[in-house]
């Protein structure tokens, strides 16, 4: 196995201390404990629970009130016998002076002494004073051949136990495995099983709730978020020269290497303009999975560690590719002005540009932003994202196409009503006030229907009452005016319309 021989490999190089970090301790266990024997060592394991103890083969070493791990380490420095030494989950006590001094002298030992440590646990942050010791071991996660084999051994293992086949087809079942990578084994093993045997069968159903508990089962479920919401082009209304440009590039985002596939786009213009919608169309009509990375969810009060919850995103982001991660208001979390965040945002700016300049995996980056000129101009540089799109308010063949959809989705017949006289009343107005427009109207029909002891759950919305609806509402074009004319002769020349 790759990971015994790999862990021979650092033994070899006699580093006194590893650190892994993972979530499957029974396996690294079963790792070390095959190296142990492989190599004639003896191996102990240190819990809080059951102290320090033997595990595998190898002398009991008969200690009492060992779960101290003080106590433990000062037992595994006196004695004169090497070995691996296991700790499991001593994260809580690296912050005493007097424990990581032991671990120190126990290294140091390790020329004469052949004691290899072992620290285990889910997440672990080595001390300063022992960096130059330790190294760290990764456990290799399953590639798609063996999750591939996964599913088939529990494929058997469900029909040995309700005598039915497990139904799905090829596309699906690639689509789930490719959505398993970066699991561990066990991980995966659990939603996989969980997909059959919900119904005996793995359909384009499955997919999105094991993407969804992937990203759970990885702590990022917050800071990056799964949207099953997702659109299809003929949602959005407009657009049509972003829509072209997304359309000539999906096969290479799919299919190409690295160094043409396209990276991304950044979105902005007026707010309700629809830059939100489109992103989700382009995952949605691309037929792959939409992440949305909060970037105010990355801010952790400790330092370094909102730069860390960021490169693990964009590490999940990669694993869950080919995908479209989405980031919503990108400005609010990397405009920091005059150094009041500690200079975090810049630290954050800096990590988000070197991923998107370097990173080998199809992940396309849809960008969105209200305020242009909060933006850092590292950020518009082409090589990082492929374009710029500014989103201006809809014209009228536009409007007419917005109330079609909001008036076809709330259950109403657009061509009972005139579109191009509804277009005239709302001009200025953005898709989201459009859409308010629509919702105000029902709303407006309900109570009257109420007042007129009748039911209005089926009685169509009319024109004159869309109008007074339009009429009452004030939009953001009117109200922003002066922001609106700055920002469209920003765009002029440094952009292209999406419209």
């Amino acid at each position: 196995m790759q990971d015994v021989h790999d862990l021979a490999l650092m033994l070899e190089r006699h580093t006194p201390i590893l650190v892994i970090e993972t979530h499957e301790e029974p396996r690294a266990l079963d790792l070390l404990t095959r190296l142990a024997i492989k190599r004639g060592m003896a191996l102990q394991q240190w819990t809080l629970t059951d102290g320090l103890r033997r595990l595998g083969f190898g002398e009991d070493p008969g200690l009492e009130q060992s779960e101290v791990p003080d106590r433990a380490l000062m037992h595994i420095k006196q004695q004169q016998q090497g070995g691996i030494f296991v700790f499991c989950d001593l994260h809580p006590f690296l912050s005493e002076p007097a424990t990581v001094r032991l671990l120190k002298d126990i290294a140091l030992q390790h020329a004469n002494g052949g004691k290899t440590l072992v620290l285990l646990s889910h997440r672990l942050t080595v001390p300063d004073e022992l960096m130059r010791l330790s190294a760290r071991f990764q456990l290799q996660l399953p590639n798609e051949q063996q999750l591939m084999t996964l599913v088939q051994e529990e494929a058997r293992r469900y029909t040995a136990q309700s005598g039915m086949r497990v139904k799905t087809d090829e596309a699906t079942l690639k689509r789930l495995v490719a959505n398993l990578r970066g699991l561990t084994y066990s991980d995966a093993r659990r939603l996989i099983r969980g997909a059959i045997v919900d119904d005996g069968a793995i359909t384009a159903d499955d997919v999105p709730e094991v993407s969804r508990a992937k990203l759970q089962l990885m702590d990022m479920d917050g800071v990056m978020g799964f949207e099953y919401d997702t659109a299809r082009f003929g949602d959005v209304a407009g657009l049509d020269t972003m829509k072209q440009w997304l359309q000539r590039r999906q096969q290479a985002f799919l299919q190409a290497d690295a160094n043409m596939r396209p990276k991304g786009m950044l979105l902005f213009g007026v707010q309700g303009s629809g830059k939100s919608l489109a992103a989700k169309a382009v995952a949605g009509s691309w037929g792959v999975p939409l992440l949305r990375l909060d970037m105010g969810a990355l801010y952790n009060k400790f330092f370094g560690e909102t730069e860390r919850n960021l490169r693990e995103a964009l590490q999940l982001a990669e694993l869950m590719s080919p995908c479209v991660v989405w980031i919503d208001e990108i400005e609010k979390a990397l405009a920091g002005e005059g150094g009041q965040d500690n200079g975090v945002s810049q630290r954050l700016l800096g990590t988000l540009l070197t991923w998107m300049a370097e990173r080998q995996q199809p992940v396309f980056v849809v960008a969105t932003a209200n305020n242009i000129h909060a933006l850092p101009p590292e950020l518009m540089r082409k090589g990082r994202l492929d374009e710029i799109f500014f989103v201006d308010l809809p014209d009228a063949g536009v409007r007419e196409a917005i109330f079609r959809i909001h008036l076809g989705k709330r259950g109403h017949d657009a061509d009972a009503v005139d579109l191009g006289l509804l277009a005239a009343a709302t001009e200025g107005f953005s898709g989201a006030e459009i859409e308010q427009v629509v919702v105000a109207a029902w709303y407006a029909s309900s109570e009257s229907g109420v007042a007129d002891g009748a039911s209005s759950r089926h009685q169509p919305l009319t024109t004159a009452q869309l109008i007074d609806a339009a009429n009452a509402t004030q939009p953001l074009s009117v109200t922003m005016a002066e922001q609106l004319q700055h920002l469209r002769r920003w765009a002029t020349g440094r952009s292209v319309l999406a419209h």
